[in-house]
């Protein structure tokens, strides 16, 4: 059975609208504290608690007041860290032994979007079962708890500095970033106050880009979805290397002196590619939008390569399945799980600047021996509810590209699950056939959908 609420990455929407509103976001909090209570079973007089953290958007307040006040109501304690990147809240849940965390974020989307996503007492997204009994809470009505059951509210001191002393603890000590002069664009999100003084903190010069949010401006034109801006700062402040960070700092990419754009795909791979030289890579999970040359070059390694559905969420299980330790994706989610129980953009970050450092390469000599073949995506806009696969002039535009790649190339469309998107995207050896395919799909798409 489909989930009602929950996407590939928690409850997300626009602010405003079902169901991001401060009814329903009250609610979402009530449904999931009754399901921590039943679930934990805690002694007589104790209550479950949970983190709630939050990127830099102005709904940011609104939703956390909607949310301590759901939680309350059902019995479970909250403590509030503020604005922190997503991976701090996965982080900090395991930490500080709390029963669930809760992230307010909508991570690369506009600042008019908001989203609830939720982490287990392990650090680790939530289990399908648990987001199903949440949400069978959230159909019945929504009760309170006797007052003196009530759960109570505080700040987490210094939830920022724990984090940030976590980061560095993944880098290893006998390593640091003297002689760097790193920029870094946290996309005015909630790694603002944080990337900068972990690579301070480590040695680096900083370059700080994109650390001046106001509710606003959250990935607006900046971060690992606009990595053009970093570049721009890196040619034109000299600096050696440049990372970026989306708006809850879980996805990354990177910049070389050159102004070379690497993507997750590239990164994942500086890093697959030390754990090789030290013996441990035992496997890599991509997934359907992972380059075939990333597939090649991995093989290339002696490793085993699987592929996951789209989505860190699915990532994550898969590498739980076989039993590996590091996966992720192009769009920039890169989960290390020697390092972290989640993806994490800066942790990310720091395993590709320890395999720079360890073997005294620049990014394009980590790379060299990639050879990504030609791949277009194109993002179609379409309403909710579109039935795209059965639509006969969509299928037929695919099974004729399909027809014309042969065994050189391939054809993937899917939906995002965050937005109402259909994404197309054609890879194949000769760039100009990939494009003009991958045109012909999204315009037969956005002929279907009128």
């Amino acid at each position: 059975m489909g989930r009602k609420y929950f996407g590939t990455d928690g409850v997300r929407g626009r602010v405003g609208e079902e169901p991001i509103t401060p009814e329903f976001v009250m609610r979402l909090g009530y449904a999931a504290g009754v399901t921590l209570v039943a679930r934990e079973k805690l002694p007589a007089g104790e209550h479950p608690a949970v983190l709630i953290g939050k990127d830099t958007r102005v709904s940011g307040y609104m939703l956390e007041a909607a949310l301590e006040a759901g939680f309350a109501a059902a019995g479970v304690n909250v403590m509030l860290a503020g604005p922190i990147p997503t991976p701090a809240v996965a982080y900090l849940t395991r930490a500080l032994r709390l029963q669930a965390g809760v992230v307010i974020s909508a991570s690369h989307n506009p600042f008019y979007d908001n989203g609830i996503k939720f982490f287990s007492a392990g650090g680790t997204k939530l289990p399908d079962a648990v987001e199903a009994e949440i949400e069978a809470h959230l159909d019945e009505p929504m009760g309170c708890v006797d007052s003196a059951q009530l759960g109570r509210a505080r700040r987490v001191e210094d939830a920022a500095g724990r984090y940030i002393e976590f980061c560095k603890s993944t880098f290893p000590n006998e390593l640091d970033l003297r002689g760097l002069r790193i920029a870094v664009d946290c996309a005015h999100g909630a790694a603002y106050h944080i990337a900068p003084k972990v690579l301070h903190e480590l040695g680096a010069e900083v370059l700080p880009v994109g650390v001046e949010p106001n509710g606003l401006n959250i990935n607006d034109g900046v971060g690992a979805t606009r990595p053009e801006n970093l570049r721009s700062a890196v040619l034109a402040q000299g600096a050696d290397l440049g990372i970026a960070l989306d708006g809850d700092a879980d996805r990354l990419m990177m910049v070389d002196a050159r102004g070379e754009i690497y993507d997750g795909d590239k990164l994942l791979y500086v890093i697959a590619r030390a754990r090789h030289a030290e013996d441990r890579l035992d496997g890599v999970v991509g997934t359907l939008m992972s380059n075939l040359g990333f597939e090649h070059a991995i093989g290339r390694l002696g490793a085993p390569f699987a592929r996951a559905k789209v989505g860190d969420r699915y990532v994550l299980e898969l590498l739980h399945e076989r039993g590996w330790k590091l996966g992720g994706e192009n769009s920039g989610h890169i989960i290390c799980l020697d390092r972290h129980t989640t993806g994490d953009g800066m942790v990310s970050a720091l395993q590709v600047l320890a395999a720079l450092k360890q073997r005294g390469e620049t990014l394009a000599d980590a790379c060299a021996d990639l050879v990504f073949y030609p791949q277009r995506l194109i993002n179609v806009r379409m309403a909710a509810g579109f039935d795209w696969q059965a639509d006969a002039t969509i299928a037929r535009a695919r099974d004729d590209a399909e027809r014309e790649l042969g065994e050189s190339g391939r054809v993937l469309l899917r939906p995002s699950g965050t937005e109402p998107l259909l994404r197309v995207m054609v890879e194949g050896c000769d760039g100009a056939q990939v494009d003009r395919l991958a045109k012909s799909i999204a315009s037969a798409v956005e002929h279907a959908i009128g």
